[in-house]
């Protein structure tokens, strides 16, 4: 009999939001005072007014590095960037902000649930970037 992936069982957003509720219990996962002020992206025109937002982007951000193996920050701004509004001018498309990003990664170390992979000069089997480890993968697989 073959284990069935909760990760992949559900709908994405369903499970980003019963990951998000998971992350709220973990000590290392606050949400920055800075929060408030800031904006996703140079291509948001209002800071976020969700109040859960830091909790569901962190989820986001860790189904993403289980789906993809190892990810990078530059990637991820990649992810979830978006057009910007230029008025007469058609719209560009602009990454997201890399703090957000980095701070979800730093706290999703400390943590225990990934780990920096550095590259390895001379060879290109390993990119940079955050991987999941034991631990982190379990956590996320024990969401139902």
């Amino acid at each position: 009999m073959e284990k069935k992936n909760s990760v992949y069982e559900m709908a994405p957003g369903e499970y980003n939001l019963k990951l998000a509720e998971a992350l709220k219990n973990i000590p290392e996962f606050k949400e920055p005072e800075w929060v408030k002020f800031v904006k996703s992206s140079s291509s948001k025109q209002r800071p976020i007014e969700d109040p859960d937002f830091w909790y569901k982007r962190a989820a986001s951000v860790l189904r993403q590095i289980y789906k993809k193996g190892i990810v990078g920050v530059n990637r991820l701004r990649t992810r979830y960037g978006s057009k910007k509004n230029r008025g007469v001018k058609p719209e560009r498309f602009v990454k997201a902000g890399g703090k957000i990003i980095r701070t979800i990664l730093q706290q999703a170390d400390n943590a225990g649930f990934t780990e920096s992979i550095k590259s390895i000069k001379g060879t290109r089997e390993k990119r940079p970037g955050r991987k999941l480890t034991a631990k982190g993968k379990e956590f996320m697989e024990e969401i139902k």
